[in-house]
């Protein structure tokens, strides 16, 4: 961890300086001082997390938040028919692609939307979201992101991995495989875990899952299995059954009272469990434990959904919070219509959950195809436009729409 003093308030910002984004004023747990100090506290908090972004998290083509009005999509409907989910999906990914392509990283932002991307069915344009990952592949040699042991520097390997699967070029899977293959060579640390916040649990054990999949090797997935748990262990409260974003979030709470439980976080992490169980072999030994906790992940999740069908950014305290979360929104709509398809969720009690959830999310989708209401890069609940796009939501609502196409009729 890293300490810093800021007008006399202690501040406790995470190691490395990879926290991105900031709380806002109205749900920082800061008892002792004066109204001025915490205001002063929170605008060089804030400035100060703000320069921590990465220059990949930068970039204008992650996203933006326009300040004046658009007008929504008048040519789409929230009804679950094969027809509208396909048509809202290629609405969005077209706006995505054509906005965002000249910027494309090897960031996690982007890593995200990849992954939306290889999921569009037939359909809704499958073909040319296919043909874009194969540029984007071939643009950056099919190397992941610098850093070795860094979760969001290799979650575009699902994207590589995914793309081997379907044109078996050794050149697709190489360099992946050898970033994982140095990964395992790491100790386990459960003081430190390698996974040290919820996020990665999106980023990474995907990458590994997939890697034994086209490998053949266990050792991929082994080494994934230990550190799942070792970070499960140290971040999964069990008593409501999600995440904290890391351990500083243990003593934090919303205004009410509640634990602060941030929604895109929790939305990463049963989005990962979606994405691992469906590469781990059905008699893969630690198997029935992901299930578990994905179904109480689930019914917790589900318990907290909004009358408009969605969940605001912080878990535990929705009316703290004007403006749903459409991230996280998604991710949960992604992995409740995965279990339901897999068979691993109640489709009685979760089909009306998904529907709810996919009217709420297709209804925040601008004329031009921008899906508004997306939380910023940040690491806790905050304020945000109508209009905030980014590209991690897109992608979550892609993965959301590939789950409720197959659910649909």
């Amino acid at each position: 961890m890293r300490e810093t003093e800021t007008n006399g308030v202690h501040l406790t910002h995470l190691r490395h300086a990879e926290l991105r984004g900031c709380v806002s004023a109205p749900r920082v747990h800061l008892s002792g001082y004066s109204c001025l100090t915490v205001a002063a506290a929170l605008f060089y908090t804030t400035s100060f997390l703000h320069a921590q972004l990465t220059s990949a998290e930068k970039q204008s083509s992650v996203g933006d938040a326009p300040s004046a009005a658009l007008p929504l999509a008048k040519d789409l409907s929230g009804k679950l028919t094969r027809r509208n989910v396909s048509r809202a999906m290629r609405k969005v990914g077209d706006w995505q692609l054509d906005r965002a392509e000249t910027g494309f990283s090897q960031d996690w932002t982007f890593a995200t939307l990849y992954a939306g991307f290889m999921t569009v069915p037939d359909a809704a344009g499958a073909e040319k979201y296919r043909e874009a990952m194969v540029r984007m592949g071939k643009k950056f040699d099919w190397q992941p992101g610098e850093r070795l042991a860094h979760a969001d520097d290799q979650a575009i390997g699902q994207t590589y991995l995914d793309l081997y699967r379907r044109y078996h070029d050794s050149a697709m899977i190489g360099p992946i495989r050898e970033r994982m293959d140095a990964l395992m060579q790491l100790p386990d640390d459960k003081e430190e875990p390698l996974w040290w916040w919820c996020d990665a649990l999106f980023m990474a054990p995907p990458v590994l899952a997939k890697l034994t999949e086209a490998t053949g090797d266990r050792r991929y997935l082994d080494f994934m299995d230990r550190q799942w748990w070792i970070t499960s262990t140290l971040l999964y409260d069990r008593n409501v059954h999600l995440f904290f974003r890391d351990k500083s979030f243990m003593d934090k709470h919303e205004a009410n009272g509640a634990g602060l439980f941030w929604s895109r976080g929790n939305g990463w992490v049963i989005a990962g469990i979606a994405r691992v169980l469906a590469e781990m072999p059905g008699d893969y030994p630690s198997r029935p434990k992901y299930i578990s906790q994905f179904q109480e992940m689930a019914n917790e999740l589900a318990s907290l959904q909004g009358n408009d069908g969605l969940w605001r950014p912080g878990l535990l305290d929705a009316s703290a919070y004007k403006l749903p979360e459409n991230s996280g929104s998604a991710f949960y709509t992604f992995a409740f219509a995965y279990g339901v398809n897999a068979g691993i969720l109640d489709r009685k009690k979760y089909l009306p959950v998904i529907k709810k959830a996919w009217a709420g999310l297709v209804s925040h989708i601008y004329q031009d195809g921008r899906l508004g209401c997306i939380q910023p890069i940040g690491g806790a609940p905050a304020d945000y436009t109508a209009t905030s796009s980014y590209v991690f939501g897109t992608g979550a609502f892609l993965l959301a729409g590939s789950e409720v196409y197959r659910l649909s009729h």
